[in-house]
């Protein structure tokens, strides 16, 4: 019986919770084949024991199914999320994570697009920056297919290289990295799930980030293969989730939250995103129906963090590349941004 056959077979054993299966996210480390006997190990991070016990029922099922198997053997090693020996990049020393060195790992999910989460990001990044100056703040751009924090944040040049590590640009006092620094701008990424997987790990582990106190990840959005494999890579502190008011978008972003929820990322809050226009007279004109950040919150029992408004200036700092944080940052838009920061780090600390 060839490797190809039990592979196949594999394929049929969804991640719990999910549509996906493991082969495609990349769970499966090796499959062996000998005198009737089949020998799969697998590969999983997770908080949950119980997650890694029905995916080995299921393998076992799966494969047994199979006429030329007699005996099974699965292997399934777990990673709890603890932060253990891993390559080393740049300055981390011999068997310490290269994430050993950040002091907070955010992600920032949606769930649906449109919403603004990478002009959020930015824009969040600048503000924690900002919030304290002697904070080092990192952004990873995890949205492989629609790269755009480089545009936002006003970089257009390649990361050096150092040995087999990347060194991430820097720019308004941010770290960055992004796929968008490694590929043309015309050039479409098409991918498929593995090959995603492995550019998040590279993401993770071969960037020198050195010391950071946060670490914020754009994600993409959606539930799918560079969600569960940045879930599975490394130990998040917590994501933040970002929706607009209308129920379109605050639908999925439940969505998006509750699979975060199952990989036991606790989430840290809701902000608003494209919430009102304030016209110069103080008015405001909810153009998107309102509720829609708080309702989320509430049945996702955590807080809503802050509304930002549907403000042109916002997207004109991400056309230039100079986030309205720092552009203007004493506007209401800016300060708004300012006090989700303070609040984040409040429940962090």
């Amino acid at each position: 019986m060839s490797q190809e056959a039990i592979n196949q077979a594999l394929s049929t054993v969804k991640y719990p919770g999910f549509s996906r299966d493991i082969v495609s996210f990349g769970l499966v480390r090796s499959v062996d084949f000998k005198a009737g006997r089949a020998t799969v190990s697998i590969s999983v991070t997770t908080n949950d024991h119980s997650v890694a016990a029905k995916i080995r029922d299921d393998v076992e099922a799966a494969v047994t199914a199979l006429d030329e198997v007699e005996e099974i053997e699965v292997n399934v090693s777990v990673n709890t999320g603890k932060k253990t020996p891993a390559p080393t990049a740049g300055p981390s020393s011999p068997g310490k994570s290269p994430l050993e060195s950040i002091k907070n790992v955010i992600a920032i999910a949606s769930g649906k697009g449109g919403v603004g989460k990478s002009t959020f990001s930015a824009n969040l990044a600048c503000a924690l920056q900002d919030l304290d100056r002697s904070k080092k703040v990192g952004l990873l751009d995890c949205d492989i297919y629609g790269p755009s924090i480089p545009l936002m944040m006003g970089i257009n040049r390649r990361p050096e290289i150092e040995g087999e590590s990347i060194v991430p640009l820097e720019n308004h006092g941010v770290k960055i990295m992004s796929m968008g620094f490694l590929i043309d701008e015309e050039t479409p990424v098409i991918w498929r799930g593995p090959m995603i997987q492995k550019t998040i790990q590279q993401f993770i582990h071969n960037v020198i980030w050195g010391e950071l106190d946060t670490l914020l990840i754009d994600l993409p959005p959606g539930t799918g293969d560079a969600q569960l494999s940045l879930v599975q890579t490394i130990p998040l502190s917590g994501a933040l989730i970002i929706t607009t008011p209308q129920t379109a978008a605050t639908q999925v972003a439940r969505r998006g939250a509750k699979m975060l929820e199952k990989t036991n990322v606790p989430i840290l809050g809701i902000a608003e995103n494209m919430s009102y226009i304030e016209y110069p007279d103080g008015s405001r004109n909810a153009i998107f129906g309102e509720g829609g950040g708080q309702s989320t919150a509430d049945e996702l029992s955590t807080e809503l963090l802050g509304q930002i408004p549907l403000d042109p200036s916002i997207r004109e700092g991400g056309d230039s590349g100079i986030p309205l944080t720092k552009s203007s940052p004493d506007s209401s838009s800016a300060k708004a941004f300012l006090s989700i920061a303070e609040k984040l780090m409040s429940k962090l600390s």
